[in-house]
């Protein structure tokens, strides 16, 4: 499996379909997180960061995510099907790739915030749930992209379509009474910004949402990645 995660994240990089996503992560950097939080409340606006770019930063992870998984052909992927040991090896591997970039590209947008938040003397409880909200936010964003994939919806358009209306659809369940449904960005963004000390107690709360959401969704995507020839 190893050896498929490496072979699928060096063609995504030869292929330079990172530089879409890279973009936009490096221009979010260059434009808005360089500023850096100023005045009193520095700490806790330093902290406010973290929760908004997990929420900025979950479409371009299942956009990522996509690109990755569509990157390889489809005989090249029906080949490495066939020489893996076990059925569900080369889904587990996609996943494992894709979730690989995106960390990868979580830990390129918080680089700048985390230095300011050392710099402005926030918490360092804050700082490390914010941290753990961005590696547990990237899992539904892969999962998102990997929906939207070509092994799912072979046809580009509706994929992208699918992958903005589920963006979309997420955000906007999460606002009404079916937001147990939706991964709870809301939540995280409201407690973040009530305070650190909110933001580390609701963490808890976050995170199992998050992981029984991830659970269903990889669950119900594995399944059908099976079933699809």
């Amino acid at each position: 499996m190893i050896a498929i995660v490496r072979f699928q994240v060096a063609g995504y990089l030869r292929s330079l379909r990172v530089l879409q996503p890279l973009i936009v992560v490096a221009l979010l950097v260059a434009l808005v997180l360089a500023q850096g939080p100023s005045g009193p409340d520095a700490g806790e606006l330093a902290v406010r960061t973290f929760a908004d770019v997990a929420a900025f930063m979950f479409p371009v992870w299942a956009w990522a995510a996509r690109a990755l998984l569509d990157t390889q052909p489809d005989e090249q992927r029906s080949l490495t099907a066939t020489a893996a040991r076990h059925q569900s090896g080369p889904t587990w591997a996609g996943l494992l790739a894709a979730y690989s970039v995106n960390i990868a590209l979580g830990v390129t947008a918080l680089a700048v915030p985390l230095i300011q938040a050392f710099q402005v003397g926030s918490s360092g409880r804050a700082i490390l749930t914010g941290c753990a909200l961005n590696l547990l936010v990237a899992v539904p964003g892969t999962l998102l992209g990997a929906w939207t994939s070509r092994a799912v919806i072979p046809d580009p358009g509706i994929s992208l379509l699918a992958l903005l209306g589920g963006a979309t659809a997420l955000l906007l369940l999460g606002l009404g009474r079916l937001s147990w449904l939706s991964i709870p960005m809301v939540g995280w963004m409201r407690a973040a910004h009530e305070g650190p000390n909110v933001f580390v107690s609701h963490f808890p709360t976050t995170a199992l949402h998050l992981l029984i959401w991830s659970t269903v969704v990889g669950t119900a995507y594995l399944l059908t990645t099976r079933r699809t020839p």
